[in-house]
């Protein structure tokens, strides 16, 4: 009679080990995977060159809070701009994307595999000063299972 006690705890302890590896299998067989682009949106405002008379301000810049659209891959020959180099038309294209960057800057965007366009909005139109040599406007590329990290910078506001 003495051995059904610990015949039971032997069988309650093979069952809860059983029971930890299987749950411990089941959270390892489901990875989360981002497919699509992460930033963060910074604004550079005021003197950013350096010098011994002017003190350079905060040149990482500020992060903010911004509407960010992601289009497929513009061109500039496809854009209007105004004389500052804000896009006034993107002709037929419409964002595959809109989404607000948080108060600390940050955004992502789930998207298929794909080349892709970011832009920011601000009151005075569209906004990207980034380019590629072949002028596609802030060019990025969206890779099977894979996150794209980027970094808006909204210049138009500093020095260089």
């Amino acid at each position: 009679m003495r051995s059904l006690p610990v015949l039971v705890a032997l069988l309650l302890s093979l069952s809860l080990t059983a029971y930890a590896q299987k749950q411990s299998r089941r959270k390892a067989a489901k990875p989360v995977v981002f497919q699509g682009i992460c930033g963060t949106v910074l604004v550079k405002r005021g003197n950013q060159m350096p010098s011994p008379d002017s003190p350079q301000t905060k040149s990482g810049g500020s992060p903010t809070e911004r509407e960010v659209l992601i289009y497929p891959v513009l061109n500039m020959s496809e854009i209007e701009t105004d004389e500052n180099g804000f896009i006034n038309s993107v002709g037929d294209k419409k964002p595959v994307m809109s989404v607000k960057s948080g108060k600390d800057g940050k955004f992502c965007a789930r998207l298929p595999v794909g080349q892709y366009s970011v832009v920011v909005r601000e009151p005075k139109g569209l906004y990207a000063n980034l380019f590629d040599s072949k002028n596609d406007i802030f060019p990025v590329s969206v890779q099977k299972n894979r996150r794209s990290t980027v970094s808006v910078e909204i210049t138009h506001e500093a020095v260089f």
